[in-house]
């Protein structure tokens, strides 16, 4: 059996999960998110724990038992904490400002960058060099501030531009000038 797959998922108190046929709908204090399912899995729902079985042991159900055992998970998890992924900015003048719904950045080009947030995404400014991109949904979350961090990709000379706050970026040695 998948590792991952067979592993059950323990529902907290205040989420509430529901199963038709091939859809899986997790309503829980901060949202609501569902999920189609292929018709190879099937869920057990029984004392506040999921288990996921799968019909055959073909290759890709395997794959899928995983899969899908990872992402109800994370539905579980987001519709009761939410997610959220913090970006760091660095570089000279760089500034970051909340307008309404959009980001306003100032990250060394010639003119601010904007980004506006998406429904079920919230953009925070937590400090002069820091976002918070915070969601429900962790697909969602991880694609923004990947798109956000896109903009301007970390250089590893001098260490500019935009990289998660966990993100370990390795230097380069810049030439020495020396013959």
């Amino acid at each position: 059996m998948s590792r991952i797959g067979r592993l059950p998922i323990t529902v907290p108190a205040n989420v509430n999960v529901d199963f038709d046929g091939d859809v899986i709908v997790v309503k829980g204090p901060l949202g609501t998110l569902s999920r189609n399912i292929d018709k190879c899995i099937s869920l057990n729902i029984s004392d506040g724990v999921i288990t996921l079985e799968r019909a055959n042991d073909e290759k890709d159900v395997k794959a899928k038992h995983g899969l899908y055992r990872a992402l109800i998970a994370n539905m579980v998890k987001g519709v009761s904490e939410g997610f959220t992924k913090i970006l760091k900015f660095k570089g000279v003048g760089y500034k970051l400002t909340k307008n309404g719904n959009k980001l306003v950045m100032d990250i060394g080009f010639s003119h601010p960058k904007t980004f506006e947030e998406v429904e079920g995404i919230t953009l925070e400014v937590v400090a002069n060099d820091e976002v918070a991109v915070k969601g429900i949904d962790n697909e969602l979350v991880g694609k923004i501030a990947a798109q956000i961090r896109a903009l301007r990709p970390v250089e590893p000379y001098h260490m500019y531009g935009i990289r998660y706050k966990d993100e370990v970026v390795i230097r380069k040695v810049s030439k020495s000038g020396k013959k």
